[in-house]
């Protein structure tokens, strides 16, 4: 992972939010859903992803690419996405700066 990380040029994470009937409608659509994630980690994408909230409201998803729409094309291709259990996503650059794996180091003087 480590090799992987000193090619990189950043952090960006992904939000999902999520409809109100996410949790009954998401079984439907889950092996779909995790099989594109776990693709995009196999390819050095996606680094971690996980939902947010009891009961889950949200999901956030780390990925180490520089390009936006790489992101944007494992959303559209979620079937969470194409069947409306994500109501809206975001997608923002994340600059780490404490931490082993920080792409930006930030320590103090």
């Amino acid at each position: 992972y480590r090799l992987k990380r000193q090619m990189c040029l950043r952090d960006s994470l992904l939000t999902y939010h999520f409809s109100a009937d996410y949790l009954q409608r998401r079984g439907e659509f889950r092996n779909g859903h995790l099989a594109g994630a776990w693709a995009a980690q196999g390819r050095g994408e996606l680094v971690l992803g996980g939902t947010t909230g009891n009961p889950p409201d949200s999901a956030v998803f780390m990925f180490d690419c520089a390009d936006p729409s790489v992101i944007e094309a494992f959303v559209q291709a979620d079937p969470y996405v194409q069947n409306g259990l994500v109501l809206r996503h975001t997608i923002v650059p994340w600059t780490t700066v404490v931490g082993d794996a920080a792409h930006t180091p930030v320590r103090p003087e």
